[in-house]
């Protein structure tokens, strides 16, 4: 934040130069968005099984019955046995899927490559109302490049490879599970992928971001910085004013 302050009239000045770049970023966003939605869709042949509250499914049962699906690919730590505190900070950022069910025929789901036992537990634990499903013991996590073992699947992620990540230094996403976007439409019962996107292409979900840009201190933390929402205490709850 600028320590300089400006009459009204400067002020102004500046607010409508910029105005005219968050213009243009719009329209190029909308074209960005246009050409997504445009790429040509490939055809998923392979079954994949996962497993949700209701026992065994397949992908096509992600789509609850609607004819759109958005899968954010949720990393688990195996070390630890818990749900990622990025991923969980997205979670937490995602929208009511209400408007998305019933007004746009499209599901989110979660996916992630952990017993659904775990999952279930964590889910409950964090309060949330998204579904989720355990792709554990499936190839689909390494099919889609979220998660990595050489011996299931080359290492990709975010569209490179293990050469590529080595020398971006970036190597550690060889080693571990990752996070992602996935999106699906359906034709009766022919699924078709659409779209993924990895690392800083799935903050498009982080609402709280997009709040924090508007404001002087900006984002403040990394999204690996935010700790889980579970833990914050009564202690940093902002004081009531009548």
């Amino acid at each position: 934040m600028s320590s300089r302050v400006v009459s009204r009239q400067e002020w102004l000045t500046a607010r409508l130069a910029l105005l005219d770049e968050e213009k243009a970023l719009s329209k190029a966003q909308l074209a960005l968005a246009e050409k997504r939605r445009a790429l040509p869709p490939v055809a998923m042949d392979k079954e994949y099984t996962f497993e949700g509250p209701h026992g065994k499914v397949g992908l096509l049962d992600l789509f609850e019955g609607r004819s759109q699906l958005i899968v954010y690919h949720f990393m688990w730590l195996h070390d630890i046995d818990s749900g990622c505190p990025s991923c969980s900070f997205a979670l937490d950022n995602m929208p009511d899927p209400v408007h998305l069910n019933e007004a746009a025929d499209t599901t989110l789901a979660v996916v992630a490559r952990a017993r659904y036992d775990r999952l279930a537990r964590f889910r409950e634990r964090m309060g949330w109302t998204l579904p989720f499903y355990s792709s554990y013991g499936s190839d689909f996590n390494f099919d889609f490049h979220v998660s990595q073992d050489e011996s299931v699947a080359p290492v990709e992620y975010n569209y490179k490879d293990k050469a590529t990540l080595e020398r971006d230094g970036i190597g550690y996403y060889a080693h571990m599970d990752g996070q992602g976007i996935s999106v699906f439409t359906r034709d009766d019962d022919r699924i078709l992928h659409t779209y993924s996107t990895y690392g800083q292409g799935a903050d498009v979900m982080l609402s709280t971001y997009r709040f924090l840009d508007l404001t002087p201190s900006g984002r403040q933390r990394y999204i690996n910085e935010f700790p889980l929402h579970d833990t914050y205490g009564t202690a940093h709850e902002p004081a009531h004013h009548h």
